[in-house]
């Protein structure tokens, strides 16, 4: 019988449980077949491995000379046998790819490219309001890629194993009750909408807050910020004429709601695809930037706000493109 790597396993096992019947139930085999097995090894090897004593197992010296090498070879083994696992899977055409998204309008476009890329496979995808959970279930290979974003200064770190990709950076916009007096005007200044009473997302790790309120205090003050809520019911407090508060350019207008530029464009938002480096798509990362990226632009031309914004600023729209 010749030694394979099992063998130097079940050494390592048992000296670091310290008995043979500790070793045997971490193995979950019986004591006497371990027993067995340890006396084929070291008949293979050609010494004894391990003391037996009435406290349990000391490795002898010739034992010592085994287990170091077995340690120097093993995590190269896992390494490689996990390394080639990821790269299996990379190959295989999975039957489910699982996205993600923060309320970006880019999943739409997300969805259609993975499927033109993997038309085998069915697509779910599920929406957070954060992008940190996003991450950590990429990272964790409960995703197989996500539409994230951040800000300028603030960007997001990647986690290990996973893959950023800036698709566009754009404007941040005004969002005011279509009834207010500074929706009559084409675009307006931060420091007109410091006084009123703001319902802003609550804090998360991303640092989109911390990121506001650094462009706040340049103009010498903090709005008062009264409400917090996401979604649906902060555009139900603009609407009701309560706050006002931000949102992505490619917003668009619903009734009772105007969006407006800022003037001097003090605020910046940057959609990011990340994926996993070992995931299915990974092969597939360029083209699905690209297509999501043009998928934005027809994006920008149905908001009609953000389309004459990028018409008045041509270099900042060619460089949000590229």
């Amino acid at each position: 019988m010749d030694l394979e790597l099992r063998h130097l396993r079940v050494v390592c096992a048992i000296e670091e449980a310290g008995s043979l019947t500790r070793a045997a139930a971490s193995l979950r085999m019986t004591q006497p077949a371990l027993s067995a097995q340890l006396r084929r090894i070291e008949g293979m090897l050609g010494g004894t491995l391990f003391e037996r004593r009435n406290s349990g197992v000391v490795a002898t010296s010739f034992g010592e000379l085994v287990l170091g090498r077995a340690r120097a070879i093993l995590p190269g083994i896992d390494g490689l046998l996990a390394d080639t696992a990821r790269a299996a899977r990379r190959r295989t055409t999975p039957d489910r790819v699982r996205l993600g998204s923060v309320g970006a309008p880019l999943l739409g476009h997300l969805v259609p490219a993975v499927r033109a890329a993997l038309p085998g496979a069915e697509v779910t995808a599920r929406c957070r309001s954060s992008p940190v959970p996003l991450l950590e279930d990429l990272a964790a290979e409960r995703l197989e890629a996500a539409i994230v974003g951040d800000n300028p200064g603030r960007e997001l770190p990647p986690p290990a194993g996973v893959e950023l990709r800036p698709l566009v950076t754009e404007p941040v916009f005004a969002l005011l009750p279509a009834s207010h007096p500074l929706a009559a005007r084409e675009e307006v200044g931060l420091g007109h909408l410091i006084g009123e009473d703001w319902a802003v997302p609550r804090p998360d790790g991303d640092r989109t807050r911390e990121y506001w309120s650094t462009v706040f205090a340049m103009t010498g003050r903090q709005p008062h910020t009264p409400y917090e809520a996401e979604g649906r019911q902060l555009i139900e407090l603009v609407r009701a004429g309560l706050a006002v508060s931000l949102c992505q350019a490619t917003f668009i207008e619903v009734p009772g709601v105007a969006v407006r530029p800022l003037a001097g464009n003090p605020l910046w938002y940057r959609h990011v695809l990340a994926w996993h480096r070992d995931g299915p798509l990974a092969a597939h990362g360029d083209r699905l930037v690209r297509e999501v990226g043009a998928g934005y632009l027809a994006t920008c031309a149905a908001s009609p706000v953000y389309a004459r914004w990028r018409e008045r600023h041509p270099d900042s729209a060619q460089l949000a493109a590229g």
